[in-house]
């Protein structure tokens, strides 16, 4: 069996950093992520939103380097979790569990600061070896497509 999730977006709002109560960071946030096809009645591009959590080392680059409108490549799992709301009925939330990102471009477009970040460490690319280039999903993700 696998889980791997593989998306390209670009952030919604800033990302939210918390900690546990043993120390570990965690921060949460939303890809915007258009889809390859047109609305056909609206002729607009579609978008799914894709909520994100990341861990510890992570996390913190996340949280560190990342605003609103940041385009940005992620890999990892994905989740369905549960639990019991005020209201005492279960509640389910779908998220794609960090485990690498790849910085595309900054929020204004310039594409000059391209960084591949993992919990294993900090490694530079160029757009020459993106792990995203050549998958055959590529999305195109232009300022006036987006929703924000």
């Amino acid at each position: 069996m696998m889980n791997s999730v593989q998306l390209i977006g670009r952030l919604v709002k800033d990302v939210e950093m918390r900690y546990t109560p043993s120390g570990h960071a965690n921060t949460t946030f939303t890809l915007a992520v258009n889809r390859k096809f047109k609305n056909q009645q609206t002729g607009e591009r579609e978008a799914d939103f894709i909520n994100c959590v990341a861990w510890r080392g992570l996390a913190e680059t996340i949280a560190n380097n990342l605003s609103k409108g940041r385009e940005l490549g992620v890999v990892g799992s994905w989740q369905t979790r549960s639990y019991e709301g005020q209201d005492g009925k279960r509640v389910y939330v779908n998220e794609c569990v960090v485990s690498d990102i790849t910085f595309i471009g900054s929020k204004g477009g310039n594409n000059q600061s391209n960084t591949n970040t993992s919990q294993g460490g900090q490694n530079s690319y160029t757009r020459d070896n993106d792990p995203f280039a050549g998958s055959g999903n590529s999305i195109d993700l232009s300022d006036d497509d987006l929703p924000f």
